[in-house]
């Protein structure tokens, strides 16, 4: 059983906040210890916005996905009249599981305790024996309709759920990091699509080290997928391809730009290029044409992820050139030091098939469940999660502090998106942008002393 966060715990953490902001310091303990999980679960993860899936999973009536918050789990579900639901999987009569099916069609959930049957919209629609156990009013249905999550969410697509009623809407939740998401989310105006259901597989590490990573880790590339560049999947000329480039802070989030050979656009097809251009805004558009980079990878904090890259999918061929892909994924926390990991590949809808299918084994090659590069990240979180579970990672503190005292921000003007851009890589800006906001949300309402 997990404990209650301690006095002593609060101080620990006001200690490390401390340490962070002052001297790029990051404690070892906070990747793997079950009160600071916990703290996690009630400040951060009960609090923010969290994705739950994307329009396109559900594009019929009577379509559904099951989801998840940590342990609440939701059925997001689109009604008769095209309108989408995300609702508390539980019978209002004595709390059973309604749904336990990952996806389907259905107009209705039918409890398999005692028959209470509910519409797609939340409804409570049928009462087995009502007048007899009831009387001969019945039940108030609408007293004792399924529970809606507290607040619901769709951007560009993307279906978030949030169980804080007084959250920010959903766009000032993203604020200026929207800018960066159109990169991903707005190639063409026809939007994006899932191709098959998302991969899911549990691994034995810390939701934050993924999220940090993705944020923008660039300095771990040159060492941790060495192997993958050597064996040819990833087509570039050196292991510090990430080295140059851009870091963002944008409002809670992060990303990092990567740049790509000019006219190229990461390989994607000319309709596509054709489309993202005309689409973004024309300070987006000069850095696609004049600069020639793009957002790489990029968090929504506190654990929604984006990639967005290039593979060879063939040693030899027409399909030995580099293949674009976009992928988002979710880091769901499990308990302390384990996560579920969620992972989607998406497409622009008017792609042609052959693209979607040429994208998509892009993807399962290098960040699917098996991929190349998903192993090499995998090993190095687990890792890193076993070793903090032990004692010593109590008074272990780790280097943040890349670009601290040599790297300075770009002046602003120089750079035409929002937040803060710094002119390199091989920072650790984002990542501790990250870890200060995470300090943020734990200690809300604690007295730093």
């Amino acid at each position: 059983m997990i404990e209650q966060p301690t006095k002593e715990t609060y101080e620990v953490l006001q200690q490390a906040r401390r340490n962070l902001e002052e001297e790029g310091k990051l404690l070892a303990k906070v990747y793997n210890e079950p009160e600071i999980y916990e703290l996690e679960i009630k400040k951060i993860f009960s609090k923010t916005w969290i994705f739950l899936a994307h329009e396109s999973e559900i594009p019929w009536s009577g379509d559904y996905v099951l989801r998840r918050i940590v342990d609440d789990s939701f059925i997001v579900s689109r009604d008769e009249d095209g309108e989408i639901h995300v609702l508390f999987n539980m019978c209002r009569h004595r709390g059973m599981q309604l749904c336990r099916s990952d996806a389907g069609n259905s107009s209705h959930f039918r409890c398999p305790y005692h028959g209470y049957t509910y519409q797609n919209t939340g409804k409570l629609n049928g009462v087995p024996f009502q007048k007899e156990a009831y009387g001969p009013e019945g039940l108030d249905k609408d007293e004792w309709a399924m529970t809606p999550a507290p607040r619901v969410g769709i951007y560009e697509g993307m279906i978030f759920a949030s169980l804080n009623p007084d959250i920010p809407e959903l766009p000032e939740y993203i604020g200026d990091m929207g800018w960066y998401l159109d990169f991903y989310l707005k190639k063409s105006p026809a939007g994006l699509e899932v191709v098959g259901a998302p991969q899911r597989w549990i691994m034995p590490a810390d939701w934050k080290l993924a999220a940090e990573n993705f944020i923008g880790d660039g300095y771990h590339t040159q060492s941790t997928h060495m192997s993958t560049i050597k064996a040819g999947i990833m087509r570039v000329k050196s292991p510090a391809y990430l080295k140059e480039g851009v870091q963002i802070t944008a409002s809670n989030h992060g990303c990092l730009f990567m740049g790509f050979k000019p006219g190229s656009y990461f390989n994607y097809p000319q309709s596509i290029v054709d489309s993202m251009l005309e689409n973004l805004g024309s300070d987006q558009v000069n850095l696609l044409k004049e600069e020639s980079i793009m957002p790489l990878n990029a968090t929504i904090f506190p654990n929604l992820s984006l990639l967005h890259s290039s593979m060879a999918i063939e040693a030899e061929g027409e399909l030995a050139t580099s293949v674009p892909y976009l992928t988002i994924r979710v880091w769901q926390p499990m308990g302390p030091g384990k996560i579920e990991v969620w992972s989607w590949c998406l497409v622009e809808k008017d792609a042609s098939e052959e693209f979607k299918r040429n994208s998509n084994r892009a993807y399962l090659s290098t960040f699917g469940a098996s991929g190349t590069l998903e192993q090499d990240d995998a090993e190095n979180w687990s890792g890193v999660t076993r070793v903090a579970a032990g004692e010593m990672s109590g008074q272990h503190y780790l280097n943040y502090g890349a670009g601290l005292e040599h790297v300075e921000a770009i002046p602003e003007g120089e750079w035409p998106g929002p937040g803060t851009a710094y002119p390199k890589n091989y920072v650790d800006f984002a990542q501790r942008h990250f870890w200060q906001t995470y300090f943020d949300h734990l200690l809300d309402g604690q007295n730093d002393s």
